[in-house]
């Protein structure tokens, strides 16, 4: 098969303990999935769970003990953190029962997703996508991903940010709202899930604004954790 340009390198996560790479093929994330965090955002309730998607090409590769780099977005003067944990789903499916998700995980990292929040706001205010709040170049820093087998129980995990060594965010991944085999059973109802698809499955209160030259380090316990220095 021939192309009109050379096609761009797939998108390629290290896995801890493996030389072999997670080919990333669609980026999901969970709207609003932690009660606090829906709360400063002016929510509240258990409302049902809603999606938004990034590019794969979003996705910015940080490998273990190394800090990635982010340049400061165009367009915004209010550039938000959100820590979250990632599934990494290894097997595919549509209509997944709850009770059948974990057969689905291939592992799981420490994510970001990064958001232009004044323009994604504007944009909520006229009913439009919220695509240049949050799919935008590298708005998506992503660490090593661990085998589920390895992972310890990360869904019960203690999840944590800090901006420049001070707490910006603590809270345990078990306050998900919609925990995971829950999303992954509402999410394989709207898209048939593939293997390589990463989920960023919420954040939680304490997001915050940072600025150019802001070194960001999260974890979650028992993860290798993910540093990102936000560039001029």
């Amino acid at each position: 098969m021939s192309f009109v340009f050379p096609p761009f390198p797939t998108v390629a996560v290290p896995v801890v303990g493996q030389t072999a790479t997670f080919p990333v093929h669609r980026v999901y994330c969970v709207g609003r999935n932690y009660e606090d965090h829906a709360k400063e955002m002016g929510f509240t309730g258990r409302e049902p769970p809603f999606f938004f998607m990034k590019p794969a090409d979003a996705v910015v590769v940080v490998p273990a003990g190394q800090t990635g780099s982010m340049p400061y977005p165009s367009l915004t003067k209010n550039l938000h953190h959100e820590i979250e944990l990632v599934v990494a789903i290894g097997t595919g499916g549509k209509n997944i029962a709850a009770a059948d998700a974990h057969k689905h995980i291939f592992g799981y990292a420490v994510g970001l997703d990064m958001t232009r929040r004044d323009l994604q706001g504007e944009m909520k205010k006229q009913g439009r996508p919220w695509c240049i709040g949050k799919g935008f170049d590298q708005s998506a820093p992503i660490g090593p991903i661990t085998p589920k087998a390895q992972a310890g129980d990360a869904e019960n995990a203690e999840i944590w940010l800090q901006v420049n060594g001070e707490d910006r965010q603590r809270s345990n991944v078990s306050k998900l709202i919609w925990n995971i085999a829950e999303t992954i059973e509402h999410l394989s109802a709207a898209w048939e899930l593939q293997p390589g698809d990463l989920i960023y499955s919420g954040t939680p209160e304490g997001v915050n604004a940072v600025v150019a030259g802001d070194t960001l380090r999260g974890g979650v316990t028992g993860l290798e954790g993910l540093t990102v220095r936000i560039a001029g």
